[in-house]
C-alpha cells in the first residue's frame, strides 16, 4: 500500500512537471499585440512574445507566413514585411498552442505621452464638445490606454492589461481628448486607420519618462537614481510622513447631535460667503482644514419628481456634496470639474438645501472663479453664484497637512520609462506626440537638456534615429501681470522652443489655448488639430502646409528701434483681432523692460519705446499668462513667446 502511494506520488509529480513545462512553452503575447490592434503601414512590423526556449513559432498574416525560434531568454520576435493600409485582418500565431487575433488593421500608429493634459479624457470636456462626442463614429480610430505603473528597480517586459478600443460615441469618452482630435484630423485627411497608444500619467516630471541609459548624461538625476538603487537609502526616503492624507475625524459637522448636512439641522453662527471664491480672501486667512458651505434654493412646482444636475465648477481640494441630506457626489482632489447627477425624486418644490463639505490641505481652499456653478433641472438653469453660508468644521495642525512620503517611483528618473515606455519599444509607430512640462516649471533651466535627452533616448530604444517627434509648448496659465515680469513658465516655454534645434521635431504653440484658473484647459480641439497640422508637414511630408505660427529668428537694432524677423510667417504676419500688437516689451542695457510700441511691416516686426532710447533687448509674451498676445500668421497660428536677452 505504501509502495503504491509512493509510486502514485512519483507519477503525479512527473506529470505535474510535464504539464508545467508544456504551459511554460505556450506562446504568450504582449498586451499591445491583441485583438483590434492597428499596425504601422509601409514599415517593417514587429510581432513578438514569449515561450519556452527553442520553441518554434509561426505567424500567418495577410497571406504570408513567418517563422522563428524562441531565444534562450524566452522571447521571440518576427519582423513582418511592409504592407499597405487596410483591414480588418486576422492574425494566426501557432506554436505548441494556437492564438487567433481578430479585427487587425494596418494604418498609422502614434505613441502619445506626457502628463495630465495628454491623458485628460473626452469625458472631461463633454459639455464643451457635445457634437464631437455624439458624432464620434470612427471605428478605424483605435485607442490603447497604457495603465499606470511605476518602478525604478527594473525594466518591465510588458504593460499591465489593456485593450484596443474603437472610437464610438459610447467609447470616445475614455479617449484622451488631445489625441482624439489629432487622430480624427489625420484620419479625415488620409483615410487610413489610426492607432493611438496613450502612455501618460498626470503630475509627472519628464525625467520619469527617460531610461537609465538616457539619464546618464544629466548628473543630478543619474546620481539620484544611483542612490535610490541602494536599498538602505531607498528605505530611508520611503519613510511615511508624520500624518497620512486622512486626518482624524474631529469634524464638528459630523460629530454633533446632527450632521450639518441633515435637512433638519438648524444653522447657528454661520458666516456669509460669496461663491465662487477662496476663504482666504473672505476673512479666513491661512486655514487648512474642513469648511462647510450651505445654500437654500427655492424651486417651482414643475421640478417635482424630476432629476437634475449640479454643476459646481472646481473646488480645492476634496469635497462631499449633499442635496437635501443625500450625498450626490464626491471628488478627492482639486482638478476634476464637479458635475453631480441628482436622482429623480430628490429635488422638491420649495426649499432645497445644498451642502458642501470641503477639505483643504494645500494652496487656498475654496471655489475656483470663472467656472460653471449652476443647478440644472426641469429645463431650468438656476445660478448658484452669490450668497452662501460657511462654518469651519475642523482646523488641521501643520503636521496634518504634510503630504505623503519623500519617494514616489512615478516622479523619479526611469520610474515610468521602465513600465510604460520600454514595453512598447518593439511596436512600430509612425511618430511620437509629447505634451508635458507643467511638473518641471520649478526648474525650467534644465528642461531643454531633459527634453533633448528624452527625444534621443526614445529614438535610440526604438532603433529609429529619425522618428518624427512633435510636442506641445505650455499654454497660458495663472494670474495676468500688467507689467513686464519674470516667469518660470515662460522660461520653460523657451526651453521647449530651443528644442526645435533637434532634427525632425516640431512644436505646437498653445499660448492662446489655456485658462488662467485651470492647469487643465478645456480647449483640447485646437491643440489636437495643431498637432495634426505639424504631423502633416513633418511626418507626412506635405511641404506646402503652414504648420506653425511665427518663430523668432533675428533681431537687429536700427536707431531707436529693434527690427525682428520670423520664420513660419505663412501668408504674412497679423495682429489677431486687429488693432495694435500686444505683449512686446523692450529694454536697454539695464534690462529693465517696459511695454513697447510694436508694428508689422511685411514679414518683420518693429518695436520701440520713448522710455528706451537705446534699445538692446526684446521680449514677447514673456509671462505665465500673457493675456492679449496677438502676433499670428494669416493662417491663424500664434507666434511662440521668446526673448532676446539671453
Amino acid at each position: 500500500m505504501k509502495l503504491s502511494i509512493k509510486l502514485f506520488a512519483a507519477v503525479f509529480c512527473h506529470l505535474s512537471i510535464l504539464t508545467s513545462l508544456h504551459c511554460s512553452a505556450q506562446v504568450r503575447l504582449p498586451q499591445l499585440v491583441s485583438n483590434g490592434m492597428v499596425l504601422q503601414r509601409d514599415a517593417k512590423i514587429n510581432i513578438w512574445g514569449w515561450a519556452a526556449a527553442g520553441e518554434k513559432v509561426t505567424v500567418k498574416f495577410n497571406g504570408k507566413s513567418y517563422r522563428t525560434t524562441t531565444l534562450a531568454s524566452g522571447k521571440w520576435i518576427i519582423a513582418l514585411n511592409p504592407m499597405k493600409a487596410g483591414g480588418p485582418y486576422t492574425m494566426d500565431i501557432a506554436a505548441s498552442n494556437h492564438i487567433v487575433l481578430k479585427d487587425v488593421l494596418l494604418g498609422d500608429v502614434w505613441f502619445c505621452s506626457g502628463q495630465s493634459n495628454m491623458v485628460l479624457p473626452m469625458e472631461r470636456i463633454r459639455e464643451k464638445y457635445p457634437e464631437e462626442i455624439a458624432d464620434a463614429n470612427y471605428p478605424q480610430i483605435r485607442n490603447f490606454f497604457v495603465p499606470t505603473a511605476s518602478d525604478i528597480t527594473k525594466v518591465h517586459e510588458d504593460l499591465l492589461p489593456g485593450q484596443w478600443i474603437a472610437a464610438t460615441p459610447e467609447n470616445v469618452l475614455g479617449f484622451g481628448a488631445v489625441t482624439y482630435f489629432f487622430a480624427k484630423k489625420i484620419y479625415s485627411k488620409y483615410h487610413v486607420p489610426i492607432g493611438i497608444i496613450n502612455s501618460s500619467v498626470g503630475g509627472t516630471p519628464i525625467q520619469a519618462w527617460i531610461s537609465e541609459e538616457g539619464i546618464k548624461q544629466i548628473p543630478q538625476y543619474a546620481n539620484r537614481l544611483a542612490k535610490l538603487k541602494d536599498t538602505a537609502y531607498l528605505n530611508q526616503v520611503m519613510l511615511p510622513a508624520m500624518v497620512g492624507n486622512k486626518p482624524p475625524k474631529e469634524d464638528k459637522g459630523l460629530t454633533g447631535t446632527k450632521t450639518w448636512y441633515d435637512p433638519s439641522y438648524i444653522p447657528e453662527d454661520w458666516h456669509a460667503f460669496w461663491l465662487p471664491g477662496y476663504w482666504a480672501d473672505q476673512g479666513v486667512s491661512g486655514l487648512k482644514g474642513i469648511v462647510w458651505f450651505r445654500k437654500e434654493v427655492n424651486l417651482p412646482e414643475t421640478i417635482s419628481g424630476k432629476p437634475g444636475k449640479l454643476m459646481m465648477g472646481r473646488m480645492i481640494d476634496a469635497d462631499q456634496t449633499y442635496v437635501n441630506g443625500k450625498q450626490v457626489g464626491e471628488i478627492t482632489y482639486k482638478y476634476p470639474p464637479r458635475r453631480y447627477e441628482i436622482p429623480s425624486g430628490l429635488l422638491k418644490p420649495g426649499k432645497n438645501i445644498i451642502v458642501i463639505r470641503l477639505t483643504n490641505t494645500t494652496e487656498k481652499g475654496g471655489f475656483v472663479p470663472d467656472k460653471q456653478y449652476e443647478l440644472l433641472a426641469g429645463g431650468q438653469k438656476i445660478d448658484l453664484r452669490g450668497d452662501w453660508l460657511y462654518k469651519v468644521g475642523q482646523v488641521f495642525t501643520p503636521a496634518e497637512t504634510i503630504d505623503g512620503g519623500g519617494f514616489s517611483a512615478q516622479n523619479e528618473s526611469t520610474g515610468l520609462y521602465n513600465t510604460m515606455v520600454a514595453p512598447t519599444t518593439d511596436y512600430t509607430v509612425k511618430g511620437i506626440l509629447w505634451y508635458q512640462g507643467e511638473s518641471n516649471t520649478s526648474k525650467p533651466q534644465e528642461y531643454a537638456q531633459l527634453l533633448s535627452s528624452l527625444i534621443t533616448d526614445w529614438r535610440s530604444t526604438r532603433h529609429n534615429t529619425d522618428i518624427p517627434f512633435i510636442y506641445v509648448q505650455l499654454p497660458n496659465f495663472m494670474d495676468v501681470r500688467y507689467t513686464p515680469s519674470e516667469s518660470q513658465w515662460a522660461e520653460l516655454r523657451e526651453a521647449q522652443l530651443k528644442t526645435l534645434s533637434v532634427p525632425n521635431t516640431a512644436m505646437v504653440v498653445t499660448i492662446d489655448a489655456g485658462e488662467w484658473n485651470d492647469i487643465h484647459p478645456l480647449n483640447k480641439k485646437d491643440v489636437g488639430e495643431r498637432l495634426a497640422l505639424a504631423a502633416r508637414r513633418l511626418a507626412y511630408h506635405e511641404t506646402t502646409v503652414v504648420s506653425s505660427g511665427p518663430i523668432f529668428q533675428t533681431a537687429k537694432v536700427e536707431g531707436h528701434s529693434i527690427v525682428m524677423e520670423f520664420s513660419h510667417t505663412g501668408s504674412g504676419l497679423i495682429a489677431k483681432g486687429g488693432g495694435k500688437l500686444k505683449q512686446f516689451a523692450i529694454a536697454g542695457l539695464d534690462k529693465k523692460f517696459v511695454w513697447a510700441n510694436a508694428s508689422i511691416e511685411g514679414h518683420k516686426v518693429i518695436v520701440s519705446s520713448d522710455a528706451v532710447p537705446n534699445p538692446l533687448y526684446v521680449r514677447y509674451a514673456w509671462a505665465d499668462n500673457p493675456q492679449g498676445a496677438n502676433l499670428y500668421n494669416k493662417e491663424g497660428l500664434p507666434a511662440s513667446p521668446f526673448r532676446t536677452d539671453k
